[in-house]
């Protein structure tokens, strides 16, 4: 593989992951890749629904849009996007997803130089096609971004046993709007700044196998509305507004669904006013890590190694089975690996963690 000689570069395309969670755990990697390239100009390409999670970041200098459902949309739209991004005289290509679309992308644009994993066939079309070393497979993920540089030889060998590479958090940033969008939305809803405020998010997009039961959720904020006099809101995306109602509508206590009514930029601005987030394994558990907030993160069939929160605000849940972790999207047992961890377990955590917040809040009267 040829070496990649940092100097000679000045313009950069990072080809951004498509997922909210894989898009924080690869921040790492895009804040390593600017210090490699400390002169350089370093754009983005990104998939509209993970843009906001980019939004406020020091470490690229601009973001551009893939819009696969319109202006890039169908084999002319790919040529569109690539045509575009030729004219941009772009130094080298770093693909952070697997796909072979990215690597498509990049060789259409005429990108000199290409770099990614040699996965899903797509290794003719790099340049530097990295192997995977399989160690990277048994720590967190945000070091499998890492691995794609040093594959290349942009930074030392096998990051995870590097004492300066050690990760436990991530730190992004919102913008203003943003939260005072957030907090807007929050007064609209009744929702007290002088109140303890936990923020609920009982969905996970890969499946079911993902989440704790509806009912547990609205279990453990009635708890907390007792204890605590918490105020409760729950959020999703709008396609989770299906179990974010059952949530609601299982409590006894009333609770505030904020589900499908925010931007993801408003929902990491909201993220800022909790106080405490409970929430499966999913893109809002990366991003309220991200963003410093204390969490409760739930794990059923996933490993907390491989994905779990780096925050040092952030406690980890799970009930021990022998089958964990197993990946599948829906539990072909018992779905002990869930329903094995309790109400009382989780809303004992969860007082811990408000019990220990330096500006709990002071409730009047």
């Amino acid at each position: 593989m040829k070496q990649v000689h940092p100097e000679e570069i000045r313009r950069v395309l990072i080809r951004a992951t498509n997922w909210v969670g894989d898009a924080v755990m690869s921040i790492p990697a895009m804040r390593e890749i600017r210090r490699r390239f400390p002169e350089a100009r370093i754009s983005l390409l990104v998939r509209p629904w993970v843009k906001d999670v980019y939004g406020a970041i020091d470490f690229v200098d601009e973001i551009l849009i893939y819009d696969k459902a319109g202006a890039h949309r169908g084999w002319a739209g790919l040529r569109k996007l690539a045509a575009g991004l030729r004219s941009r005289r772009f130094d080298i290509a770093i693909l952070l997803p697997n796909a072979m679309e990215a690597a498509l992308i990049a060789f259409w644009a005429r990108i000199p130089i290409r770099l990614g994993y040699a996965r899903d066939g797509r290794a003719p079309l790099l340049t530097h096609a990295v192997r995977i070393n399989p160690e990277v497979l048994k720590v967190h993920q945000a070091y499998y971004y890492l691995g794609i540089l040093a594959g290349a030889g942009l930074m030392p060998a096998r990051p995870w046993a590097q004492p300066e590479y050690q990760l436990d958090a991530i730190g992004i940033r919102v913008g203003d709007a943003d939260r005072k969008a957030a907090r807007a939305l929050l007064e609209s809803r009744g929702v007290k700044s002088w109140y303890p405020v936990v923020g609920l998010n009982p969905g996970a997009a890969y499946g079911g196998a993902k989440r704790w039961p509806a009912d547990r959720f609205a279990a453990v904020a009635d708890i907390l509305v007792s204890q605590w006099r918490a105020q409760i809101v729950v959020v999703g995306s709008a396609g989770e507004k299906g179990i974010a109602g059952e949530v609601v509508r299982a409590a006894r206590s009333p609770l505030v669904s904020l589900a499908g009514e925010t931007t993801l930029g408003q929902l990491m601005g909201l993220m800022l006013e909790c106080d405490l987030f409970i929430t499966n394994d999913s893109g809002p558990m990366h991003l309220a890590a991200a963003l410093d907030v204390p969490q409760l993160a739930i794990f059923g069939s996933t490993s907390e190694v491989a994905t779990g929160p780096l925050s040092r605000c952030a406690r980890v849940l799970k009930h021990p089975v022998a089958c964990n972790p197993c990946f599948l999207r829906e539990c072909p047992t018992d779905f002990q690996c869930m329903l094995g961890l309790g109400i009382k377990e989780v809303a004992a955590a969860a007082g811990d963690l408000l019990a220990k917040s330096a500006d709990t809040k002071k409730v009047p009267g």
